[in-house]
């Protein structure tokens, strides 16, 4: 015989979980100075750990004890992350001495562009000219995003020290769980953490090498004509290709107007947007469906949902981290069977959840 449903106690668990949203938002927005750095490393050691597994299937290099793997990964991230600081350091300083060039160039264009349509003769041309390029004092916005790099830099810091010791403990956390948990929670705990292993590891470690093969292609078009900063640009196309739908747009928007104003010409500005943004949509359309495919199932209405959610709370690192923070979300919904319908709103492919619900 069929239960009747208990509208009181449905509510209850609608309030309760309304309160504990609002919580856990307020939670993210107060630590964030201290959260930020820890997810931070929690992602990346996802990254380092499916590198290290690679590494492993080498010759010779596969030979080496589990612990060397992970310190040669390890270094390598470093040494990565200390040539993207020297890149984004020197051209900050190279940027500042450029932008008077770069908005006297858009400024003579723009005056060229009203004499060739002959309108200069309409009155204070010039002065609304002028008066626009007062206003946008770019010194002025470099400075803030210079500082912003800044701060990001140390959160980035602090990442790394997290890493770095979660890469070192990772070994005892299995033995944590069972010594914890009752033996049927303890596996599921394990079951939980292998899926959040699999999912996002794969996907943030393809992702890594898309954005690597978007960024050399990007680095190949802008160095072929000369564009200021092409290492620079190259590298922040890559990391902006994390952020869904909106980090493709951003990452040809950027280049091109600094072409605009290096080159002050139309012409050469629309080629380079023609092929930057062939570039993207080659690595979106074609190569990253082949090489990702399903492995974070997500809507993309949901998708677009955690991107604005999570860069509200934490700025640009939030918009990168939205992906593989609410796909672990998801992968922890659909472990437990009260909020299992949740992870199901969630998901694109609704079958392939409720399958991992029945096998578990």
């Amino acid at each position: 015989m069929l239960q009747k449903a208990d509208p009181l106690r449905a509510f209850t668990t609608l309030v309760m979980a309304v309160v504990l949203a609002v919580l856990i938002g307020w939670i993210l927005v107060v630590g964030k100075s201290v959260l930020m750095p820890i997810f931070i490393a929690i992602i990346s050691v996802y990254v380092l750990l499916t590198a290290t597994a690679a590494l492993a299937r080498v010759p010779l290099i596969g030979l080496l004890p589990e612990w060397a793997l992970r310190g040669v990964v390890l270094a390598i991230f470093v040494l990565v992350l200390l040539l993207l600081a020297s890149v984004l350091v020197g051209t900050a300083e190279q940027v500042m001495a450029r932008l008077p060039v770069y908005q006297k160039n858009l400024t003579d264009m723009l005056e060229s562009i009203s004499a060739r349509f002959e309108i200069e003769e309409i009155p204070n041309l010039s002065t609304l000219i002028e008066t626009l390029w007062g206003r946008i004092n770019l010194q002025r916005i470099a400075a803030v995003g210079i500082g912003s790099v800044g701060s990001l830099a140390g959160v980035i810091f602090m990442a790394v020290i997290y890493s770095t010791f979660l890469m070192a403990e990772r070994g005892g956390f299995a033995r944590k769980i069972a010594a914890v948990l009752p033996q049927e929670r303890a596996s599921q705990a394990h079951m939980m953490v292998r899926d959040i292993n699999r999912n996002i590891g794969e996907y943030l470690t393809v992702k890594t090498l898309v954005n690597v093969i978007l960024g050399v292609m990007s680095f190949t078009v802008l160095k072929l004509f000369g564009v200021d900063f092409a290492l620079f640009w190259a590298v922040l196309i890559g990391l902006l290709n994390y952020i869904p739908y909106v980090g493709s747009l951003l990452g040809v928007v950027f280049p091109v107007l600094l072409t605009l104003a290096q080159f002050g010409s139309i012409q050469t500005t629309v080629v380079v947007a023609i092929l930057l943004t062939g570039a993207q949509m080659w690595v979106g359309n074609s190569l990253e469906p082949r090489m990702i495919g399903r492995r974070i199932n997500m809507s993309p209405f949901v998708v677009l949902v955690s991107l604005a959610l999570w860069s509200s709370l934490w700025g640009i690192p939030g918009a990168i981290l939205a992906i593989p923070l609410t796909s672990m979300f998801a992968i922890i919904l659909a472990n437990f069977e009260g909020t299992r319908p949740i992870a199901l709103l969630l998901a694109e492919d609704v079958q392939a959840v409720l399958q991992n619900g029945e096998e578990k």
